[in-house]
């Protein structure tokens, strides 16, 4: 996600500093008390300007909601519009450290909403859904945890049912064209922005199952959203 930088940037961060956890990794294994009547965890990686974060949270008050960006213009706006929910917070982060920020099985899934498709086969591992990533989504997420992606992508979205599979996430829910009949579920800025463009939304669901792990050579992990 490239956006232009703002000025006023460090009083904006500043007034949402409650949402923000400066330091995540020692939240581990701690996240509910956040929330204590929430029921359920679950993570957003790449969360941008965070209309789907605010969206979902008001929408499930009882499910306690961490949106995940490295953007910080963008991270600022997905705070201010979620000041008023109180399940959800915020980790100015990558996903390649989601193990030191949260315990083994402490996640119940994750969304990867329009992830940067990282075209070309040479960045192929910088994608969300590549195996690198997978492994790491793995050690937070509980057994039968979930993956739910949302792209625009096809090309992003055939790698995803290829990888996913591969390292151990059944697919359900398989869909190329998410709106076919009118709006369904609460849209992201970019998806608003493609369906009123007439473009068709991919959409998956990958659940967690037992897994032997492959043996894969070097893997690089890097960037989370556009």
């Amino acid at each position: 996600m490239r956006m232009r930088k703002k000025k006023n940037l460090v009083p904006r961060m500043e007034r949402c500093s409650a949402k923000l956890i400066a330091d995540p990794a020692a939240q581990r294994g701690q996240w509910r008390k956040l929330c204590p009547s929430a029921g359920a965890l679950w993570l957003e990686l790449g969360c941008g300007k965070g209309r789907f974060t605010a969206g979902i949270a008001a929408a499930e008050p009882e499910t306690l909601f961490i949106g995940v960006e490295v953007v910080r213009e963008a991270l600022v706006v997905a705070m201010e519009r979620c000041l008023e929910l109180p399940n959800v917070f915020f980790i100015s982060g990558n996903a390649d450290a989601l193990p030191l920020y949260f315990a083994p099985g402490e996640a119940d899934g994750l969304y990867l909403n329009f992830s940067d498709p990282w075209p070309g086969n040479r960045h192929a591992k910088r994608r969300l859904t590549h195996g690198g990533f997978l492994r790491r989504y793995r050690e937070v997420l509980r057994d039968g945890g979930q993956i739910r992606l949302k792209t625009d992508n096809a090309d992003l979205f055939d790698f995803s049912l290829t990888e996913l599979p591969r390292y151990g996430f059944a697919l359900s829910e398989v869909t190329r064209d998410l709106h076919a009949n009118g709006p369904a579920g609460i849209m992201t800025d970019y998806e608003e922005k493609f369906y009123r463009q007439g473009k068709p939304i991919c959409r998956c669901v990958g659940t967690m199952v037992p897994w032997e792990a492959p043996q894969d050579k070097g893997e690089v992990l890097c960037t989370l959203s556009r």
